[in-house]
């Protein structure tokens, strides 16, 4: 790890901006990603929000990891394949499936599987997450698109930024809703105590909007099968806004209740029901379900006939 300090003379320039000009050699953004994961402290306080204004006299110190080099290997890891063609490749994602490399997780992941199913992948949207255009958390299931062209990387994280592509889930929540519908529009950043959680932050404190759109699809006591639309793909979104309307979704080990329901769980009854977005190439439509596995249903019966017996 190597550690920089700073001792500023005169500014009065937001976090980001001061030190991008006083460290040439680091990118903006990689600065930003600095502050946001806690490696940046303000007169020994830490700081996650890039926006904040610095003032001369503040001393400023910066923690930059080490960066270790993964050695990305093909492995053999079978793929659930929903939809493939020479640009695009979108799965069906298992529960305990890490979606790229990263410490902790030099292997065994979705990356690693897609180099041996798709040889020509290296390099495609960067070295280190090949191909990968949106992440999916490791217990969360469904469907995930891959790039196999620069093509189709571009384009994809085009629609992704607009809009355009639609990201669906279904997930079991605890509680039932009062109102049939409803729309969560709150910002989400780096938790201020637990670098590990994700916490609504408010925008000036480093959080990015997020929104996320639920619908009832099934009511099962005091549990809820809920339909949900991402406006945007902040990390955890769909977990941190559920537990913040007081229904987190069941079986999250992170921001759930820990009660148990009964049924033996991967993790969190969340899945990626369908996806739909533009071809990058032919500008068709695509639209993929992807089945949700065994364990969701499971709950889901099992919810449904204890509703069935309480009638």
């Amino acid at each position: 790890m190597t550690e920089i300090h700073l001792q500023v003379t005169a500014s009065d320039d937001r976090l980001d901006r001061y030190l991008a000009q006083q460290l040439t050699q680091l990118s903006r953004s990689r600065l930003q990603q600095l502050i946001e994961q806690g490696c940046v402290q303000i007169n020994d306080s830490v700081c996650t929000a890039k926006k904040t204004e610095v003032k001369t006299g503040d001393r400023i110190r910066i923690e930059i990891p080490a960066v270790q080099p993964l050695e990305l290997k093909p492995e053999a890891i079978p793929l659930d394949i929903l939809y493939e063609d020479d640009s695009l490749l979108i799965i069906n994602k298992p529960a305990g499936l890490v979606v790229h490399p990263a410490p902790g997780h030099a292997d065994g992941t979705l990356v690693n599987a897609l180099l041996a199913h798709c040889p020509n992948l290296p390099g495609i949207g960067g070295v280190q997450r090949p191909g990968i255009v949106h992440r999916l958390d490791k217990d969360t299931t469904g469907a995930i698109a891959i790039a196999k062209t620069d093509l189709a990387q571009q384009h994809l994280q085009a629609q992704l930024k607009a809009k355009t592509a639609r990201r669906e889930y279904l997930g079991i929540i605890y509680g039932a809703p009062r109102s049939p519908n409803g729309t969560v529009d709150l910002p989400i950043g780096r938790h201020p105590t637990d670098r590990k959680k994700m916490a609504i932050v408010p925008v000036d404190k480093g959080g990015r909007a997020a929104i996320t759109h639920w619908q009832v699809k099934e009511r099962l006591g005091n549990y809820t099968l809920v339909h949900f639309q991402l406006e945007t793909g902040r990390t955890h979104q769909i977990r941190v806004h559920s537990a913040h309307i007081g229904h987190p979704i069941v079986g999250d080990p992170i921001y759930g209740s820990g009660r148990s329901v009964g049924v033996n769980l991967s993790g969190q009854a969340l899945h990626a029901w369908r996806l739909t977005l533009q071809h990058p190439v032919t500008g068709e439509a695509i639209e993929v379900t992807a089945a949700p596995p065994a364990e969701f249903n499971t709950l889901l019966e099992v919810l449904r006939r204890r509703m069935a017996i309480s009638r």
